[in-house]
């Protein structure tokens, strides 16, 4: 294997003149450390009122105790509840809400017999509470005037193996306070005027089960009961858009068979009238059942109800009865009876899918639903979806309807990618008509289903559904419409669509900078922003999430990134035009948190590294008037060394700017040279803006090191096929090179993190060059030998398909091609690596299997270099225990502190642990 970088960086590069950039020396602050980041307040789920005049957020640390606050824009009330999250605001802004957890300590000593949650609510005017125990989760009705409180079951409930059982709900009139407890509530529903509040019951014995509807209008709040028999089951309560009908799924449940239902009707039920039966097993195609497994789904204009059929086959396998003959006399020598206990599986190399992905995959497609459509007003059930076209997604047009299929490809997606073959399913028929075959790249159906469009890889295309005419859009545009940035070996794909205009006249789609329209009739385009000039990427910001299409001469509300500064910013654009106006842009990132729905308010953030992003308000959607609603951690650099973070550039050994961030150190001198800590991946320069969340967990905190006089490096990684951990040499060597010539970096006390994709070519890199003084590898593959035939154990799939097709980028097979596996693989030069390495990860580990570090701790071992290895009990892909994210992060604290600033080593680095039995 050729290894031009083999020591490189050693006496040449201490002799060069280092030029520095000047950065007045910050006043000392503090470090921050470890306790500092496990109290860290973070705003979470942060939300507006429908008229924008209040907002709702909770402030939670790490570990403790938080709270959530009710807050109005204009200051005048606020309103906060220890141990809140979670908070929602009435649509009418009267009353807010949220959940309130039990104290931190208490749950934590506690265990499993910790309190449950409970919820408060909040009368706006005046700040009035209700407290509620008990409370799983809520929600509020349409119109605002009623809560809908689902609490947990009682302790003391015997559910004698029913898992359908209900569980208690409040319906509570948050103008007067009256409430009503409903008990064993299985599913509840509210219809959008808010006014009949539909909900079934599943009790204990089974006698009160039934469907049972309250008119909130009412004063009493009396029930009134639907339908109901014993042991019956009513599940699915769906509501239409506007005309106050309920659709639902009826069964009986099987209580000599774990409850389990039977097959189901579908009823809807006009209010005022008696419910009618739209769908009977009676109705359903041979070779399928109806189930209250099911998704009900109205069209917008209330004429058609989707459903779903499952398959009979698998419906049978739920309704075996296992019987367990014991051993006698009679039966000892019994081979059925002695086979009916095997554990194993046949693996057969002509399975569709690898039994670990099958197992995996089992559930969803047991359950599988086939889309059907029942016709309102002719009173005709059409199913959709088949066998061979199982996969249907309901939409709201009147003609046609996609269908699509991965039955014929799904071996491939072992080791190449995922296809599908697509169709147009006739929604009054049934018929389909196949009009792509193995597509790669999806398909999608237009807003009014006039037309399908789809990308091959290099161009967009688009098919009228009613005559079949196609055109493609793209061919005669001189401008890539495929990812520009792909260096992965599998086909680049596109960068969406973005919408389509009212009566699907007109498709607009990306390209890596602007917005492109397109006339689907002739197919006439226009380019609606000139991002690529200046590196400008635009995408349009729905601020309308309920519209479908986009309206002639729209303005369009779009988010901005700059390509090449990183910076963020708000553009507008209008259909049809070419140009852009400025609303905002600055050096900062800036995004949209949430948007009243009756008001033109937004709640947004705006950050950079040195500012926390904090809630402010917009009184419309030019920004203008803007309020800041939180003040967290406007004291941060005050209180910190929280460093400054900057972008370079610089040349990779092709030639080729790659840009990176560096962060420097929070008290930075430019008299000094600092120990650098590298944490990379692939690309990271567009987080230059961002400001770095402090949490416990895989990843270093980069104000913590900061902090401690690090500058910290966050480099762009370009990767050629098929040579990944050479590509991230050749851009990561000459990236410290810049550091050190810019006066910042001390060239003898680099150090090197990655995790996973970067673990491994942290590995991988210090077998090339000898230019870091410490390297930690996380989750690392080893050996891509092996691991290009292991299994990724949370999707089941086999790893093959990285190393051919995605993020290993090798490109071939090992039998196409042995040399490159070899050749990318850690353990087959360990021999060269004399950086000291720490290797981590988790046995359980969903993603890298972790007999991967095993392989390269042995290289390491039997070579007699200088590691160590953390092993994580239990742990997946990313440490989930508090206790082990803490002394992972620790460890790598430790780690970086002995190899590049000297500090003493401790016992665990210099002598390691010995195993106690534990």
């Amino acid at each position: 294997m050729n290894k031009p970088l083999q020591k490189l960086f050693g006496i040449t590069l201490l002799a060069i003149l280092t030029q520095s950039i000047f950065i007045a020396p910050l006043a000392a602050q503090g470090q921050f450390t470890f306790e500092d980041v496990m109290q860290f307040e973070d705003i979470k789920t942060p939300v507006i009122s429908a008229d924008g005049r209040w907002v709702g957020y909770s402030v939670w640390p790490e570990v403790g105790d938080g709270e959530a606050v009710i807050k109005s824009v204009d200051g005048r009330s606020e309103y906060s509840v220890e141990r809140g999250e979670r908070p929602q605001i009435a649509s009418n802004s009267r009353w807010a809400g949220l959940i309130v957890q039990p104290p931190y300590i208490e749950k934590q000593n506690a265990g499993r017999d910790a309190p449950r949650q409970g919820a408060t609510f909040i009368n706006t005017a005046d700040g009035e509470t209700v407290d509620l125990e008990e409370v799983r989760n809520f929600s509020f009705s349409n119109s605002g005037e009623w809560a809908i409180i689902r609490h947990y079951q009682g302790d003391d409930i015997s559910t004698n193996g029913n898992s359908k059982i209900g569980s208690p709900v409040t319906v509570r009139n948050l103008a007067n306070g009256e409430s009503n407890r409903l008990d064993f509530v299985h599913e509840s529903a509210v219809d959008s005027t808010s006014r009949y509040f539909a909900y079934s019951v599943v009790d204990t014995l089974g006698i009160g089960n039934g469907l049972y509807l309250i008119d909130l209008e009412d004063d009493l709040m009396k029930s009134q009961k639907i339908a109901g028999s014993e042991n019956s089951l009513y599940s699915n309560l769906t509501w239409d858009h506007d005309n106050s009908r309920l659709a639902y799924t009826e069964s009986k449940m099987d209580t000599d068979h774990e409850y389990l239902p039977g097959d189901a009707t579908i009823y809807s039920m006009q209010i005022g009238n008696e419910p009618i039966a739209l769908v009977t097993p009676g109705d359903v195609e041979s070779g399928y059942r109806l189930r209250d497994h099911n998704n009900l789904v109205w069209t917008h204009d209330n004429k058609r109800l989707f459903y779903g059929v499952m398959d009979a086959e698998m419906v049978a396998l739920d309704e075996m009865k296992e019987d367990t003959d014991s051993v006698t006399a009679d039966n000892l020598y019994d081979l059925d009876r002695i086979l009916n206990d095997i554990e194993g599986k046949v693996w057969h190399w002509d399975d569709p899918q690898i039994k670990t992905h099958e197992k995996q995959t089992w559930n969803s497609r047991k359950n599988h639903l086939f889309t059907s459509v029942h016709h309102v007003d002719s009173g005709r059930s059409v199913q959709l979806a088949t066998k061979v076209i199982p996969d249907v997604r309901p939409a709201h047009n009147s003609g046609k309807i996609l269908g699509s299929s991965d039955l014929p490809y799904q071996k491939l997606r072992t080791w190449d990618g995922t296809y599908r073959d697509y169709y147009l399913i006739d929604l009054e028929t049934g018929n389909s008509e196949q009009f792509l075959e193995k597509q790669r790249f999806g398909a999608s159906l237009s807003p009014n289903g006039n037309f399908v469009s789809w990308f091959d890889g290099a161009d967009w295309h688009i098919m009228h559904t009613d005559n079949g005419t196609s055109r493609n859009l793209t061919a005669e545009i001189d401008i890539p419409f495929y990812d520009e940035d792909n260096d992965r070996p599998q086909p680049s794909s596109s960068y969406r669509i973005a919408g389509w205009t009212d009566g699907d006249r007109h498709v607009l789609i990306y390209d890596k900078f602007d917005i492109w329209q397109f006339d689907t009739r002739n197919g006439e385009y226009v380019r609606i922003t000139e991002g690529r000039e200046d590196q400008r990427i635009y995408r349009i910001r729905d601020l309308n999430p309920d519209q479908e299409t986009i309206a002639r001469n729209e303005r369009l509300f779009l988010t901005m990134f700059h390509d090449r500064e990183k910076n963020y910013g708000f553009y507008e654009a209008r259909v049809g035009r070419t140009g852009t106006t400025r609303i905002i842009e600055e050096n900062k990132r800036f995004n949209i948190v949430d948007l009243a729905e009756e008001s033109d308010h937004i709640l947004f953030t705006q950050e950079t590294y040195q500012e926390y992003p904090n809630l402010w308000v917009a009184s419309d959607r030019r920004f203008r008037n803007p309020v800041q609603v939180t003040n967290l951690h406007e004291d941060l650099l005050d209180r910190f060394a929280w460093g400054e973070a900057e972008l370079i550039d610089w040349l990779n050994m092709d030639g080729k700017t790659v840009q990176g961030i560096l962060i420097y150190p929070g008290d930075y001198d430019p008299n000094k040279r600092y120990p650098v800590f590298i944490y990379y991946y692939e690309r990271y320069s567009q987080r230059l803006y961002d400001f770095n969340k402090p949490v416990t967990n895989h990843r270093p905190n980069l104000a913590q090191y900061a902090s401690d006089g690090y500058a910290v490096f966050l480099p762009d990684i370009w990767f050629d096929v098929p040579i990944p951990g050479y590509s991230a040499t050749k851009n990561l060597v000459p990236g410290v090179q810049k550091l050190v010539e810019m006066g910042v970096a001390d060239p003898d006390a680099i150090g090197l993190h990655g995790h996973s994709w970067s673990g491994y070519l942290t590995a991988q890199v210090v077998t090339q060059t000898d230019i870091f003084a410490a390297a930690v590898a996380g989750a690392p593959v080893g050996n891509m030998t092996s691991a290009y035939s292991g299994i990724r154990w949370g999707s089941g799939l086999a790893r093959q398909f990285q190393y051919e097709q995605t993020q290993s980028r090798l490109g071939v097979s090992m039998w196409e091609n042995l040399a490159p596996y070899i050749e990318n693989s850690p353990v087959f030069f360990a021999d060269r690596i004399n950086t000291p390495i720490m290797i981590q990860h988790g046995d359980a580990d969903e993603a890298v299997p972790w007999y991967q570090s095993i392989e390269l701790y042995l290289a390491l071992r039997r070579l007699d270099k200088e590691s160590v290895f953390l092993h994580y009990y239990d742990e997946p892909h990313h440490l989930r225990k508090m206790a082990n994210r803490l002394d992972y992060a620790i460890k790598m604290k430790e780690y970086m502190d002995h190899y590049l600033k000297g500090e003493p080593a401790p016992a665990w680095i210099t002598d390691g642990v010995p195993y106690l039995g534990e």
